[in-house]
């Protein structure tokens, strides 16, 4: 029987996350957004503090802890005021290294990474071409000696001004040539300062958050052989791998906003007087608050239905994936109903809930839609015939 961990559970990461949040108010971030700038002290400290190395084995000079409680970190960013988007592939990304890297390569990055002297926060993945059909990318890594020459383009690649290294896939087979279209790609972990000088091209996309996101361009970018992640042609099956922790730990980020949302509109729900009366004594205001809050807290339990089984090593999947769903759902939900009990006030950049919803609404579609996670349940738990 699954049983839910208890908020208790991690009071000692809720508080220790919370204070350090609590040093950069509303206003911070304001600035941070308004000039579409990186939060480098926010980021700093949440590194110099370990909370981004939680999932860092001791050691590698992490703390090791459960992915429960690193979904507790990202959870409690966002329901600071915060958003882990900007940080969270440096708690993630170095999964790849951790599981499927060899010993060399796991004592050169996992102790630097676990420091913060180097950042892994960028996975170049998704192309213009491809899509959500990674099967069909056409960057191309071809094995030339002791090295591996790349040559591509990758979209949507994200914080790779504020990142040491990157986890990239490309492929090493022809999609032609392979018995299978998941085979014959293979990951690479690439130098990007070392890369920028000698074939890799960055066209930054100006788009509706503040979240650095990049065009990426490969010509004739040379990486060592030795930067190869585990065995050549299995990338896809890696990527694959680290794909369920990624999705809980975004769903705990949306759990995070949608208590956000919750506590912000029953605040000013309670305040904001009309007609002589609080707002919040209005059925109207008060009814979607509280069905919005329900939500939030049923998917607050799958999230770490999700967790718990993680952390036992046991198939979670469906549940990785439905975590996510029901908790992009729910803060999205969360999110109109805010903005919509702040009226006017909530376009406001000072009331904060406008940057909220604009940051939130991208797990609608980020790191997967949410249709594609419906096509995964109906095919591979309901047992229906594959939707595409």
């Amino acid at each position: 029987m699954t049983v839910i961990p208890d908020h208790d559970a991690h009071a000692d990461v809720r508080e220790g996350v919370r204070a350090l949040c609590a040093q950069f108010d509303g206003a911070y971030f304001q600035k941070i957004d308004e000039a579409r700038a990186y939060p480098e002290a926010f980021v700093n400290a949440l590194t110099k503090a370990g909370w981004l190395s939680a999932l860092i084995p001791e050691e590698y000079g992490g703390s090791g802890l459960s992915l429960t409680a690193a979904s507790v970190i990202m959870e409690e960013i966002n329901r600071s005021g915060g958003n882990a988007g900007v940080c969270h592939g440096q708690m993630y990304n170095m999964g790849t290294v951790l599981r499927h890297g060899s010993q060399e390569q796991k004592r050169r990055y996992l102790p630097r990474i676990a420091s913060g002297e180097l950042r892994l926060q960028s996975m170049g993945v998704t192309e213009p071409g491809a899509g959500t059909d990674t099967t069909r990318i056409k960057t191309v890594a071809a094995r030339k000696g002791d090295r591996y020459v790349i040559n591509g383009q990758k979209v949507w690649t994200s914080r790779v001004q504020h990142s040491d290294l990157m986890i990239l896939l490309a492929r090493t087979t022809p999609l032609a040539e392979v018995k299978k279209k998941v085979d014959g790609m293979s990951i690479f972990i690439i130098d990007l300062r070392e890369a920028e000088k000698q074939g890799l091209t960055i066209r930054p996309i100006r788009n509706m958050v503040n979240h650095e996101t990049n065009e990426l361009f490969f010509e004739n970018l040379e990486v060592p052989a030795a930067n190869l992640i585990g065995e050549e042609g299995r990338g896809f099956r890696y990527i694959l791998d680290g794909l369920n922790a990624e999705r809980i730990l975004i769903a705990a980020e949306c759990i995070g906003d949608g208590y956000w949302f919750i506590d912000r509109a029953s605040a000013y729900a309670r305040e904001r007087v009309v007609f002589d009366r609080p707002i919040g004594r209005n059925q109207g205001i008060q009814f979607p608050i509280a069905r919005a809050y329900a939500n939030v807290e049923a998917a607050n339990l799958m999230r770490y239905k999700a967790a718990q089984l993680y952390d036992e090593k046991k198939p979670c999947g469906a549940e990785a994936n439905m975590a996510k769903l029901l908790g992009a759902d729910a803060s999205w939900e969360a999110a109109n109903v805010c903005l919509q009990t702040h009226g006017g006030f909530g376009f406001a950049a000072e009331y904060d809930v406008e940057r909220k919803f604009r940051e939130t609404r991208l797990y609608q579609v980020a790191p997967i839609s949410t249709n594609l996670i419906l096509a995964y349940i109906g095919e591979h738990v309901l047992g229906l015939p594959r939707s595409f």
